[in-house]
């Protein structure tokens, strides 16, 4: 295994450690910050470092299409391309590929698709996604390409896209091979359905892999389905290695999937909320938006450590977002990066101290107020 994992102190299911890669160490729980096209949308990567963020995501399927993997390669790689020097993980393209082209076809040897962009047509294999990730762009922690089967689904619709994953996942190991300072990540798939994600599981350790993800989830099926498939899954997986929850998600959703035995998440959350006016607190979201801010002087959340958080009055931001100024959206997302490092933080902490379950009760009733 490239990346040694340790895990430092558990408390129930939850637990903290860290994950150690050849760019630098990944403490987790972690939240990795999302930058889709080699950007987190509207922040510098200082700025996003300074948030306290160990490690971002990249999408294979925007950067396969614009710039071009064989383009990224020639100037280096993507950690040169956007002048972070931190990890990267990279998912494989293939969720992006099923939700957002106009056309695309499966089979058993590929996916084709055609751009969202220009229309031109595109074959993504396993071997192809593996390539992309690995040699191209140059990623720390590489994604088996997979199927995510939309919600809902009946259980021979799950069972067919668990079983594609599976084959495709030894496809990926196999392309993969041994890498010095990359690692790969398996996929369990399964959609809500306890056998399914057991079969899934199996098959993923029977192949092995360096860390191990729970996909098909945060996929319309609500908070409580996700819940209840999580109450089973992260255990399925090895403990010896990281569980990645894909795609996921809201504070509640993180504070929930730690308490189950989840090590690190992504969303576009954060940025995505904040370009709307939206920044998240202790206290649950609240919209810049709203008259009641004014007049407002206090600052977003004086104990987050993130100048966007401390530094601007709540009416000034109003004033930003409600003019339509881009610093209001530089702002927000920059206090929403910073916000859920803050929680994965607090987290850890109150898994070392063995009090994670007095941190989760007091979570929800900070929402409740």
């Amino acid at each position: 295994m490239p990346f040694e994992f340790s895990i430092s102190a558990t408390d129930g299911r939850a637990r903290t450690g860290v994950l150690k890669t050849a760019r630098g160490d990944i403490r987790t729980p972690a939240f990795m910050p999302v930058g889709t096209a080699a950007t987190v949308k509207a922040l510098t990567v200082d700025q996003v470092a300074q948030t306290g963020a160990d490690i971002l995501l990249g999408n294979t399927y925007h950067l396969m299409l614009r710039p071009g993997p064989e383009r990224m390669q020639r100037l280096g790689g993507l950690h040169k391309f956007m002048r972070w020097d931190r990890p990267i993980l990279t998912d494989s393209g293939g969720f992006q590929v099923m939700s957002l082209s106009g056309i695309s076809k499966l089979t058993e040897e590929a996916v084709t698709f055609s751009s969202h962009i220009d229309g031109s047509k595109y074959v993504l294999t396993p071997e192809r996604s593996i390539e992309i990730q690995a040699d191209r762009l140059g990623s720390d922690i590489v994604m088996q390409l997979d199927e995510c089967v939309a919600w809902p689904a009946g259980e021979a619709r799950a069972r067919e896209g668990m079983e594609l994953s599976a084959r495709w996942a030894l496809r990926s190991r196999t392309a993969f091979g041994t890498r010095d300072a990359q690692a790969l990540f398996g996929i369990q798939q399964g959609s809500t359905f306890e056998n399914l994600r057991r079969e899934s599981s199996d098959r993923l350790r029977e192949i092995g892999f360096d860390g191990y993800a729970i996909g098909g989830l945060a996929v319309g099926e609500g908070h409580q389905a996700m819940c209840e498939v999580l109450d089973y899954a992260p255990a399925m997986l090895p403990a010896e290695r990281p569980r990645y929850l894909m795609g996921v998600g809201k504070p509640v959703d993180l504070v929930e999937a730690v308490w189950r035995g989840v090590d690190m998440f992504d969303c576009v959350l954060p940025t995505r909320a904040g370009r709307h006016g939206q920044a998240w607190t202790w206290a649950g979201p609240i919209n810049l938006k709203n008259a009641r801010f004014a007049e407002d002087e206090s600052p977003l959340d004086a104990a987050v450590p993130c100048p966007a958080s401390t530094d601007y009055s709540r009416a000034y931001l109003h004033h930003l977002i409600r003019a339509d100024e881009i610093l209001g959206k530089v702002l927000l997302s920059w206090h929403n990066i910073a916000f859920f490092q803050a929680l994965t933080a607090a987290m850890r902490a109150a898994i070392t101290e063995g009090r994670f379950e007095q941190f989760r009760r007091d979570f929800h009733a900070g929402l409740e107020r």
